[in-house]
Order: C-alpha cells, then structure tokens, then sequence
C-alpha cells in the first residue's frame, strides 16, 4: 500500500470567499471527517502536493501531519472544476485502527487467456470494486486470474482472490470480464 505524505494547515474561516483565497494562494481546502462519527475538521492542502493521490488510478493512502499531530486517512470525494478540472476540494476519511470502512479499489487481472491464445477478445467489464475492510488489512488492489478463461467464458465477483480481512460489497453474480468468440471463429 502506497502512503501519500502530506502537510495540512488549519483553515480559519469558511464559505466561498475564503475557499477563492485558499485556493489564490495554491491551496485546496479539505475536510477530514472521523469513520463512525465525531467532529471533522477543516485545513488546506498544496495544490502541487495532491496531485500523486488524486490523479492516479491506484488506491493509496495519506498522512497527513496537522499542527505536529499526524492522522492517516483516504479519499472519500473531490470536487473539480467543471471547466478547467483542477481540484477545488477534497473529503478524507480518517481510518481509525479496527473500524470497518469502506473503499473503492481497482482489480487487476493475472494471466494469460486460453481464449485469448486462440483469438478471443478479452473485454473488462468492470475496473474496480467496493471492499469493506479495516486500516490494518487495506489493500491498493484485488486480483482476478484469468488464466482459465476460455472462448466465450466469463468470470463474476466472486472469483475474485480476496486477501484476509477484505469483504468485496458488490453482487456477487456480476460478470467483471469476459472473452468474445470473434466473427472469424463464430461460423465454425
């Protein structure tokens, strides 16, 4: 798992005027909520600093040190521009060890095709999940073997490789792949 460190700073006020001044300055203004409930609470964040968390397609995770204290979290929600989609603001969740929470993670796909070696087309259908899991078994991606697909199979949810501690919360019975027969091949 991937760790982001990043340097908060407490925000003072708040509203859309002091949200235009944060983010003058280069800033992006966030908000850390607690999993289960409590207080959140709201910092900035370097604009420069965010970009390896929220432009990559990989889950990871942030620390981020506010006022010597550091809390470790994920992202929940960004905001973007419309237009120019630079980040305007970012929600965190705050992992709290032992607390279930839950997270959207892609899956990878391991192997080779047997329906692929014969000149089927291997579609993905889905690019990522929703686990339910706790901070000490959080993982950056789940895994699907495809190694025993042949022409015109399918694998589903549940033939994903799920590591202890991870609960997947999608339906079980949706098809995440799958390798189509080509035209060529259909007539035989």
């Amino acid at each position: 798992m991937e760790i982001i460190a990043l340097q908060g700073h407490r925000k003072d006020g708040s509203g859309k005027v002091e949200a235009k001044k944060i983010r003058r300055t280069g800033h992006i203004p966030a908000v850390m909520y607690k999993s289960g409930g409590g207080e959140a609470f709201h910092f900035t964040l370097a604009a420069t600093e965010v970009r390896p968390l929220v432009f990559t397609p990989k889950f990871k995770m942030a620390e981020i040190t506010l006022d010597g204290k550091v809390h470790k979290g994920i992202v929940k929600d960004i905001q973007f521009h419309p237009v120019s989609e630079e980040v305007l603001h970012l929600d965190f969740l705050e992992l709290v060890p032992g607390m279930k929470f839950k997270a959207t993670v892609p899956v990878r796909f391991v192997g080779s095709s047997k329906g692929v070696k014969e000149g089927g087309k291997f579609i993905p259908r889905m690019r990522s999940v929703h686990i339910l899991t706790t901070p000490e078994f959080v993982v950056d991606e789940v895994s699907a073997d495809i190694s025993t697909m042949e022409l015109g199979s399918t694998i589903r949810v549940k033939d994903i490789q799920l590591p202890n501690g991870v609960e997947i919360m999608n339906t079980p019975a949706v098809p995440i792949a799958s390798v189509e027969v080509p035209r060529a091949l259909r007539g035989k």
